[in-house]
């Protein structure tokens, strides 16, 4: 059974973010797994950069 108390917010458990033209790119706050471990930050480890569409780039 899924414990619904680690599963990430952001993403619903997918490990998947779309933007508003529907990119889908690997979840932020959980790191792409899904799951908040008690304890995990969901702040990035280092800030990640964007672009001029406000979009991240890998």
């Amino acid at each position: 059974m899924v414990d619904r108390n680690s599963i990430c917010k952001a993403c619903e458990g997918t490990g998947l973010l779309a933007d508003d033209e529907n990119w889908q790119y690997s979840c932020t706050v959980c790191g792409g797994d899904g799951h908040l471990t008690l304890g995990e930050s969901p702040e990035p480890a280092k800030p990640f950069a964007i672009d001029d569409n406000n979009r991240t780039l890998e």
